[in-house]
């Protein structure tokens, strides 16, 4: 069984909501359970969130394109913007081991987007950045 589902949202942090609602509904398709499904949810929304963020210092509206594809023990997301180029594949991940006092802010999101899904890259094409993050099923 293969399946296709995708949304576009607005980056607008208001529109987050609206992201976790379609993950919950794939996840639930799928029968997937409440853990995995609320570690995905967690891993695009600090994806999305880092978008809503970073990606457009100017503020403008921009679409937001998330597509989920599920084959056989896989599901992938694809993550599409046209913000700032960004490649989270290249961050330093959060250093773990040490206290939260002597942690620099951030990278922690990536840290936990790496945790929960089992493969993450990334590719800047025609001016978008196209996040692409598999998980195991």
């Amino acid at each position: 069984m293969k399946m296709e589902k995708e949304i576009r949202i607005t980056n607008n942090l208001e529109e987050v909501s609206s992201l976790c609602t379609f993950v919950e509904e794939l996840c639930e398709e799928l029968g997937l359970s409440a853990e995995t499904t609320m570690n995905i949810n967690l891993a695009l929304e600090e994806a999305v969130v880092n978008i809503i963020m970073y990606a457009y210092p100017e503020r403008e509206q921009h679409d937001i394109l998330l597509s989920a594809t599920y084959q056989p023990q896989q599901l992938i997301f694809l993550l599409t913007d046209n913000g700032q180029p960004f490649d989270p594949t290249q961050v330093n991940c959060a250093d773990v081991s040490s206290s939260i006092e002597e942690r620099p802010v951030g990278g922690l999101g990536i840290f936990l987007i790496r945790n929960i899904m089992n493969e993450v890259s990334y590719l800047r094409l025609d001016g978008k950045n196209q996040l692409i993050m598999k998980k195991n099923i």
